[in-house]
């Protein structure tokens, strides 16, 4: 009897999958190569057993004197998958990259010797147990326990208390899942050195950059009107420099802060001056109305809040061509409020969207130059609103125009006059 032979198509197939899955995941938590080569490995380790369990199960069936030339070959072939199966683990065992192999009930079946020193499993007594049991009192137990349906970034390594590790959770298998941690530690000193160097360069310009300004302005273009363009276009680019070292200092401030003292922003005064402020930058060249029906307050920084939505406000000023209309909007959801501005602009192509909070990306060079940007307002507003509990929303059509929304959350929000500023 002719053993069944697993569909040809099967592993390969597999192999694609688990190999697209782990760049999705590595490309998550750094694009580390190593996360797609764990899952290939261990999807032919799943498909190499259930190919010699396919090919065993004839041989146990089999009258008690089987074809000796079958038995033969049945035996070199369960060898030579043996060693395969052999070295695929051994390979996976040394992968930098935690790995665990998890049932349908999130019991640990197999896991690499990264998870030992990261997640702090042992052998041979984690074998089998249940991983929320097992890592109990750690961000990961409760992240498996409210489902695990986005990667978890920055969390403690149970193991290595000294370490942050990001972790994400995939289906695999029959109902099982994978469960893959990255010690991203050196990542993170890394982004620390760069902030640090960011806010210190920043800082150290301030003061030659405020004196040159200063200078600038003490020379009346009318003493030497051969030079009056220059010192024109001098005063411009020293402004515009001053601009993008205060942005990098409040970015850099932004991105160390984890709490904001929270105060009562009264919408209403809030919005008429970022209303005044954007007509100002406007010079009467667009049509700006402002419809505010949320009728409340906001829980939070005034100082950060009037930066972020300012800046929505000024970009939908300079990418707005003089005649277009602006309308800020400041309006109640069923789950919270908004504050949105949408314009009547050049528009934004879908393939730049996800990018547009980079510090200093930039959809047309030229044209942020000529509006006097500093490609980092954006940026500012998505640090502010993470420091809010709130999100940013980008809606835009090329040639139509665009909407950028902030979504605060029933807890941020105050009725006007309310006396409890602490709830």
């Amino acid at each position: 009897m002719t053993p069944p032979a697993t569909p040809s198509w099967k592993l390969p197939a597999a192999l694609a999958a688990a190999l697209f899955a782990g760049a999705a995941v590595g490309g998550l938590a750094g694009g580390h190569v190593a996360t797609g080569v764990a899952l290939v490995a261990l999807a032919e380790v799943v498909l190499l057993l259930t190919r010699i369990r396919h090919q065993a199960r004839p041989m146990m069936t089999t009258p008690a004197a089987p074809n000796p030339l079958q038995h033969d070959r049945f035996m070199m072939r369960s060898r030579r998958l043996a060693a395969n199966l052999r070295d695929l683990r051994n390979a996976a065992s040394q992968l930098p990259d935690a790995v665990v192999l998890l049932d349908r009930q999130q019991r640990i079946r197999w896991f690499n010797h990264a998870a030992e020193n990261l997640l702090g499993l042992r052998r041979p007594q984690d074998r089998g147990a249940a991983l929320q049991q097992r890592l109990a009192g750690s961000k990961l137990a409760d992240w498996l326990r409210g489902g695990a349906h986005e990667p978890l970034n920055d969390a403690v390594a149970p193991g290595q208390a000294d370490s942050q590790i990001n972790v994400s959770l995939l289906p695999f298998g029959d109902q099982e899942q994978l469960l893959l941690a990255r010690d991203i530690s050196h990542l993170n000193r890394l982004e620390q050195v760069r902030r640090d160097f960011v806010a210190n360069v920043s800082h150290e310009l301030r003061t030659p950059l405020t004196v040159i300004h200063g200078y600038l302005e003490l020379i009346d273009p009318e003493d030497v009107p051969e030079l009056a363009s220059v010192l024109d276009e001098m005063r411009v680019q020293s402004k515009r420099m001053g601009q993008i070292v205060e942005d990098l200092l409040t970015l850099s401030r932004l991105e160390t802060q984890h709490h904001i003292s929270d105060e009562r922003v009264p919408m209403a005064a809030l919005l008429a001056t970022v209303r005044k402020e954007a007509e100002a930058l406007s010079h009467g060249r667009h049509r700006i109305t402002l419809q505010s029906t949320a009728e409340a307050d906001l829980l939070g920084s005034p100082k950060d809040l009037h930066s972020a939505l300012s800046n929505l406000a000024s970009n939908a000023v300079r990418y707005t061509p003089a005649g277009g209309s602006i309308t800020i909007r400041w309006e109640r959801t069923p789950d919270g409020a908004v504050y949105s501005v949408n314009d009547t602009g050049f528009g934004i192509s879908a393939t730049h969207l996800s990018r547009l909070t980079e510090r200093f990306y930039r959809v047309s060079s030229s044209r942020s130059r000529d509006s006097g940007g500093t490609g980092l307002g954006l940026s500012i507003v998505k640090h502010v609103l993470n420091l809010h509990q709130a999100q940013l929303r980008i809606e835009s059509t090329p040639g139509v125009g665009s909407t950028f929304a902030c979504q605060f959350g029933q807890a941020r929000l105050l009725a006007p006059g309310d006396k409890d500023e602490d709830r």
